[in-house]
């Protein structure tokens, strides 16, 4: 196979670009294993102290990611998320304004291979949520086993990622006086396996659990579309009814976690790697549904909202799709 390496004279400001997002995909793919590693290995030499010291805190601090976790500011606005937001390059587009007085509920779709629209335009401030949407904070929701995993649960707290369950959002979205906007990726890991570029896929049909959620607490929902999150990846194959498929849905079942076979570009060379591609990803929040609480919902009215959500999601899909390359007779996949 023909390796193409990258030029010599690539700019500085490209450069920087990809060292920032490969600590982006170092973080999200071995930044857990190796702090899970870390941890174990000092409690066998002389700095065994530390490991014993941070169990003493992981215990004091235990209920804190459930409890909107401990996001830092000045963490999210450090320069190396613009660089990831340029690498691609990412936009956060608004279509209406959000009352801050409210909380939401934004269902983000879909989830690409890493996420990586809904980490940086929710995460980070290189996009512009806050000015873009004064008076709401964003939380994005994140699989429970990451926050098991010691020093790694603190680095993702500190970019106001919470865990993905009941109590969480539940403790989000009951505050009063508003201004919560918790993200979900609605599709989760398995949507993860549907991400291939061209492919527009969304697991929907069946997840109705944030509807309800919404309907408790009377948090008003929001669609949001990330138009180009399946294109920074390619992934192997893998249709469902194959024998690859079934292997991953079988290890998502038992782990939580999918495992897509993706590949892009290297880090020096354009051919092969696990780098994604520089292609442009556009998130698009849409209009949000007003939600009524309803502590108590019939299956009718769940059903009925749900079905609401999903014309919503498709009439945003289908308003701004020419604005970003989609061909004219592409419609969204509802599985």
């Amino acid at each position: 196979m023909k390796i193409d390496f990258a030029p010599r004279n690539v700019p500085l400001h490209r450069r920087l670009q990809t060292a920032a997002v490969l600590q982006w995909v170092y973080s999200f793919l071995g930044l857990a294993p190796t702090c899970i590693f870390v941890f174990i290995y000092l409690l066998f030499t002389r700095y065994w102290l530390i490991s014993v010291l941070y169990s003493v805190w992981w215990f004091i601090d235990y209920d804190t990611p459930a409890r909107g976790g401990r996001r830092v500011p000045y963490l999210c606005g450090i320069k190396v998320w613009d660089y990831m937001r340029d690498y691609f390059p990412i936009k956060l587009v608004k279509t209406v304004d959000l009352d801050p007085r409210k909380n939401y509920i934004l269902g983000f779709h879909p989830h690409g291979v890493l996420v990586a629209g809904a980490f940086t335009n929710f995460c980070t401030y290189a996009t512009g949520f806050r000015q873009l949407f004064p008076g709401l904070t964003s939380y994005l929701l994140m699989l429970p086993l990451w926050f098991r995993a010691p020093f790694f649960r603190d680095y993702i707290m500190w970019a106001g990622l919470v865990p993905s369950d009941k109590e969480t959002a539940s403790y989000l979205l009951c505050r009063r006086g508003g201004g919560n906007a918790v993200v979900i990726a609605v599709g989760g890991a398995p949507e993860a396996l549907d991400a291939h570029p061209g492919t527009y896929n969304v697991l929907l049909a069946n997840k109705k659990g944030f509807v309800k959620l919404a309907m408790e607490y009377g948090a008003h929902l929001v669609p949001v579309f990330s138009f180009g999150e399946n294109e920074v990846f390619d992934q192997v194959e893998n249709p469902r009814g194959t024998w690859l498929r079934w292997i991953q849905e079988r290890l998502q079942a038992i782990m939580g976690i999918s495992l897509p076979l993706f590949h892009a570009r290297g880090i020096f060379q354009y051919s092969f790697g696990l780098m994604p591609y520089r292609k442009p990803i556009t998130t698009v929040v849409g209009r949000p549904i007003r939600v009524e609480k309803n502590e108590k919902p019939t299956v009718e009215d769940l059903d009925a909202l749900h079905q609401l959500y999903m014309d919503e999601l498709s009439s945003l899909f289908e308003e701004h799709k020419s604005n970003y390359g989609v061909d004219k007779d592409t419609h969204l996949n509802f599985v």
